[in-house]
């Protein structure tokens, strides 16, 4: 019965250790905002690929429509 008292409050403190929220800088949201701000400087909007490989430059494309052309235009 001894062990039982002891596991239970020490299951409880892994348990909430694991919710805790980490503290300092996020690589991947500063990464994010990079590419977020390349993205728009080109005309485009960033957008998920669906992927979750924990790198953005994986996990999002840079979308740009309208205007976008390699033709020449001769008009």
């Amino acid at each position: 019965m001894r062990p039982l008292t002891v596991a239970a409050p020490v299951a409880l403190l892994l348990a909430l250790a694991a919710c805790a929220p980490t503290t300092g800088p996020s690589h991947y949201a500063d990464e994010l905002r990079r590419l977020s701000d390349s993205c728009e400087a080109r005309g485009g909007i960033l957008v998920p690929t669906g992927q979750q490989s924990g790198r953005p430059q994986n996990d999002h494309v840079c979308r740009i429509s309208g205007g976008a052309t390699r033709l020449p235009n001769d008009g």
